[in-house]
């Protein structure tokens, strides 16, 4: 298999690179279109064919790269049916199978930072989107969020996975890169140990100031990042 975790700065947005070796059938999962060209360059350079381009959800903070890579690979797109991004090739449900090569790509339904959030789950690890971060979880304030699906997202379906699986999230702030279900279920000081009641009051008290990026970020994300004023690709 082929993996990679790939870092925006500017969003602390994780990216990933999922690739069958034999088939050289690749996915990419939470692009940013910033770095359209370098996932151009890597796919050049470890010789695969990108065939899917994977959203976890809707963004906030940042604007996807998939319109831009679907346009330069042939690349199909996937988000959440109930994500809102109509212009998607596959709108998910949970337990939609995507295949790559002789790889499959399960989806879970973990909503709750939004109604349209997913986790994709592949061989021994899931890729939690906002949903389940590092020692925390997405923000319920905005796009439809609310506390008490995040928490039975959460608590019902992420935590009933096995403990040695891997926590791979769309986010984190603290150079982290990788966590696991145990490690989560146990000390993430959000959830762990934590009632759907309390979990909601403390959501509630959080009141953050709204992602710089909000008010392009959302309608060219529902756009599947089309825009007029994106196609500047930065080099590509």
């Amino acid at each position: 298999m082929v993996f990679r975790q790939l870092f925006d700065e500017d969003s602390c947005t994780y990216t990933y690179l999922l690739a069958d070796a034999l088939t050289a059938d690749a996915v990419l999962i939470d692009t940013v279109l910033g770095h359209v060209g370098g996932y151009l360059s890597l796919l050049q350079e470890q010789g695969l064919q990108l065939r899917w381009v994977l959203e976890t959800h809707v963004h906030a903070d940042h604007i996807t790269g998939a319109a831009a890579l679907k346009e330069h690979t042939g690349a199909r797109t996937v988000t959440s049916a109930a994500g809102g991004a109509e212009c998607a090739d596959l709108r998910a449900t949970d337990d939609t199978v995507i295949a790559f090569g002789e790889e499959l790509i399960r989806v879970i339904s973990t909503p709750g930072h939004t109604p349209g959030c997913v986790t994709y789950r592949w061989r021994d690890r899931v890729f939690t989107g906002d949903a389940l971060l590092i020692g925390g979880c997405g923000r319920t304030d905005f796009q439809g969020g609310d506390a008490a699906t995040l928490y039975d997202s959460i608590t019902q379906r992420l935590f009933s996975l096995p403990g040695e699986t891997l926590v791979y999230p769309a986010h984190d702030y603290k150079g982290q890169r990788v966590s696991c279900i145990a490690q989560e279920r146990e000390t993430n000081p959000r959830v762990a140990n934590t009632t759907r009641e309390a979990f909601v009051e403390t959501m509630a008290a959080l009141k953050l100031p709204p992602p710089r990026q909000i008010d392009t970020a959302l309608p060219a994300n529902e756009a599947c990042g089309r825009s007029p004023e994106l196609i500047d690709l930065q080099g590509v």
